[in-house]
């Protein structure tokens, strides 16, 4: 056995900064910039700052559907938010959101800025803001709002867990993988049952609770994310892949999940995205 085999924790814990695998350089115990420097400020009312991972391709999407039902007012401008370079540690980005994670949101169509961080949020402000893809009351409202907090409460234990040890963990743990991989089979078959009986996560129609789920599960499912569709037997959730091929053939989630790119084929990456025309330079 080796010492991760026998660690024993500390009295005290320090933090080892030579820990964390892939990611070790954007973790710290502590919160707050590391840097002066503001976020630029585009011509639209919504002005967005990501990088186009499941997080902030929810948003993207939602922002491209309300353009698709010619709702003129959802035009935004989407700043590149270069997370592996320490964007989220500026001053600029922590005063819209404090905990330094990406997505974060400015509107600025009323006299006052109003600032919303937390992808679930956003999706909430501006579903209720622009009146689509939220149901306004009764049952169909609180289906969409319990399978939106539902991806809010699970996708930790998919990404920064199974995600985390399965890929990125500097010691493979079995264990940990174990454990992981549990859960998520759990929760696709979560998934996949309540698809097996409707269209849609909420029910007949499409809502921001697809838009939340969609770019994690469905980028799981299909072996973007992880490559474990063979290791995690994700063929076999048949319901999942149905509605994973139904919303990512809707025009407005395949502009969406460009914006903000990084990663992949140069012609899928829109890294900064100002006005629809933008769209044309990469088709």
């Amino acid at each position: 056995m080796n010492d991760e085999n026998n660690y024993v924790p500390a009295e005290i814990w320090v933090w080892n900064k030579d820990s964390g695998g892939a990611f070790a350089s954007l973790n710290r115990p502590v919160s707050g910039a590391t840097s002066e420097k503001p976020l630029p400020i585009g011509r639209h009312p919504i002005q967005l700052y990501s990088i186009g991972s499941p997080n902030g391709q929810k948003i993207t999407i939602l922002l491209e559907e309300l353009l698709a039902r010619g709702i003129e007012g959802a035009e935004y401008d989407a700043w590149l938010i270069e997370i592996m370079q320490g964007d989220q540690f500026t001053s600029g980005f922590v005063e819209v959101n404090p905990n330094s994670k990406i997505p974060a949101m400015v509107d600025r169509s009323g006299s006052q800025p109003v600032h919303i961080f937390e992808s679930g949020a956003i999706l909430m402000y501006l579903a209720e803001k622009f009146g689509a893809f939220l149901p306004e009351a009764g049952a169909a409202r609180a289906q969409c709002l319990s399978w939106l907090f539902w991806q809010v409460g699970s996708t930790p234990l998919l990404g920064g867990g199974f995600g985390h040890f399965y890929t990125s963990a500097p010691t493979k743990i079995r264990y940990a993988i174990d454990r992981y991989a549990l859960e998520v089979k759990r929760q696709m078959d979560v998934l996949d049952r309540r698809l097996a009986d409707n269209e849609f996560t909420a029910g007949p129609d499409y809502t921001i609770a697809d838009m939340a789920i969609w770019p994690w599960y469905g980028g799981v499912a299909t072996g973007q994310f992880y490559d474990a569709v063979k290791f995690l037997g994700l063929d076999e959730y048949r319901h999942v892949q149905r509605w994973t091929k139904t919303v990512g053939e809707r025009p407005a989630v395949r502009r969406g999940i460009m914006v903000n790119r990084t990663f992949g084929d140069p012609a899928t990456q829109l890294r900064e995205r100002h006005d629809a025309s933008d769209f044309d330079r990469i088709s």
